[in-house]
């Protein structure tokens, strides 16, 4: 019998034409390569800061500013932190408003332009036409002006239109609203339970629903655990204030523990969810034939979740101070609710402010009885949000053309009404098309914020900008404006990617 020729045994190709080894070479030299280029222009433009007598110190934060805002929480800021803080708070006052209110309107113009209706499809289309091809800044000074020049002068006796409900001038509009008292934390601690019972209810009758195949009403169910536990709150919550000894126990125990011992806890926490991300990501690769082959991106997620873990840990303690920060912050977060909450502390949680005019000197103005919209704050508002929503109106209808024709049929067929079938049938598949690009307009709406200085709204852009008129240091102006947009970035696609993960289908 002859002999077989034996084969030879594979070798392993050299490093230069190894493509793992190529790919893991050029991400980690990219990544040396822009560290080396950071550091290069960090120190010239420390060296360039040296040269012109200016140091990178944040004293602008503690320093007193000497600006007058606008308007916000603090006017005349006796700080740098309370001036940036106000212009934060003023930004998000108009993206938090204007995304809720760019969304329904986005929603009902998107509906409307699949109407058979003639005239709501061709006012819809004229909309957002009209809307999403004129520029955001042009709109935003367009509204600035019409208010400050088309609006009612105001006067001594203004009271219009709807007296007691909503006054508009030139000096802005003011209307009706619930301002929280001093016992709105006590109630607020019913509301908070109230929603963890209506939670229960919801699961517990979505659940019923699911195993007997009736409508069991869990909206319906889950609304009335919520509106019982705020009617009991309302009379009952000078009771809740004996949860400020809680927090006045919490921050005194915070206040005695070394910051040793918390660089230590929070070290081991770090090194814990790397192991426990690495452990669960495995644990996904695994299957009954054993642990499945791993790509080279697999191992890059891991190597890098326990650089992040390992690299968490060493921050904590090599950098006390940091730690020392944040136990600073949790122990006031504790003490400020402490004070919220006292013990038979009585009075109404919530106390409707009506708009009103006041008189301080010759001229008459909108008093602070009413939640007041100046122009400025009008001119940014109503552009960022017409803006956006005409964006969100045709991502709406992109959408709904995105559920098969047979979908709508056959609701018709089970006798289901156009808003039924809307609300149960096209919307709910619809809405896993829409979610992702309306992330992005909320992303654009939050930034589009910026551009209230120009007319004159004191939000973060333009609160740095007179910091850095004030002090010349712009380039920490820069940073917090780098980390304070890239942290409000962040955070809404982190919610944004959370519910798109809740509604996506799940596939066998």
């Amino acid at each position: 019998m002859a002999n077989r020729p034996s084969l030879a045994s594979p070798t392993r190709p050299p490093l230069w034409r190894n493509a793992t080894f190529l790919k893991w070479a050029a991400q980690i030299g990219v990544l040396f390569g822009v560290l080396a280029l950071g550091s290069v222009l960090v120190g010239e433009a420390m060296a360039n800061m040296r040269a012109q007598g200016l140091a990178l110190d944040w004293d602008l934060l503690t320093d007193p500013p000497g600006i007058q805002l606008g308007e916000g929480i603090f006017i005349k800021p006796s700080t740098g932190l309370e001036a940036f803080y106000t212009g934060a708070v003023n930004m998000l006052r108009v993206a938090l408003s204007g995304i809720v209110a760019a969304t329904v309107v986005g929603v009902i113009v998107g509906i409307a332009r699949l109407s058979s209706n003639w005239l709501a499809s061709r006012l819809a289309s004229v909309f957002v036409e009209s809307f999403r091809n004129i520029p955001v800044l042009v709109q935003v000074v367009f509204w600035f002006f019409f208010a400050s020049t088309f609006f009612p002068v105001l006067e001594e006796d203004s009271s219009g239109p709807i007296p007691g409900v909503l006054l508009v001038s030139r000096k802005g509009v003011s209307f009706a609203w619930p301002f929280p008292q001093e016992t709105f934390w006590q109630w607020g601690a019913f509301l908070v339970a109230g929603l963890l019972t209506a939670r229960w209810a919801y699961r517990t009758r979505m659940r019923r629903a699911e195993e007997l195949g009736e409508d069991t009403r869990p909206g319906t169910w889950a609304l009335l655990a919520f509106l019982a536990w705020a009617v009991v709150g309302w009379f009952a919550h000078p009771l809740a204030g004996a949860i400020g000894w809680l927090f006045m126990l919490l921050a005194a125990s915070v206040g005695a523990i070394p910051v040793l011992a918390y660089q230590v806890i929070l070290a081991l926490i770090s090194l814990y969810l790397g192991w426990r991300w690495i452990n669960r990501f495995l644990d996904s690769r695994r299957s009954p034939a054993g642990l499945a082959k791993l790509t080279d991106d697999d191992y890059f997620r891991m190597i890098l979740a326990g650089a992040l873990g390992a690299g968490g840990a060493a921050v904590l303690m090599l950098l006390p101070a940091a730690t020392e920060v944040g136990t600073n912050v949790v122990q006031y977060l504790l003490e400020f609710c402490d004070q919220k909450f006292e013990f038979l502390r009585s009075g109404a949680p919530l106390a409707i402010g009506t708009p009103s005019v006041d008189v301080p000197g010759r001229f008459p103005q909108i008093a602070s009885t009413g939640l007041t919209m100046t122009p400025s704050f009008f001119g940014i508002w109503m552009g960022v949000t017409l803006y956006t929503a005409s964006f969100i109106a045709e991502i709406v209808r992109g959408g709904i053309l995105s559920v098969p024709k047979g979908q709508s049929e056959a609701g018709y067929a089970l006798g289901l009404r156009r808003g039924q079938l809307l609300r149960m049938v096209i919307l709910p598949q619809a809405f896993r098309v829409i979610l992702p690009p309306l992330g992005n307009q909320y992303l654009n709406l939050s930034k589009n914020t910026s551009l209230g200085i120009a007319v004159a709204f004191p939000e973060m852009v333009q609160v740095g900008q007179t910091m850095f008129n004030q002090t010349g240091d712009t380039i920490q102006v820069i940073l917090i404006w780098m980390a304070f947009y890239l942290s409000i970035s962040l955070l809404i696609s982190v919610l944004i990617n959370y519910y798109n993960r809740r509604t996506q289908l799940v596939e066998r």
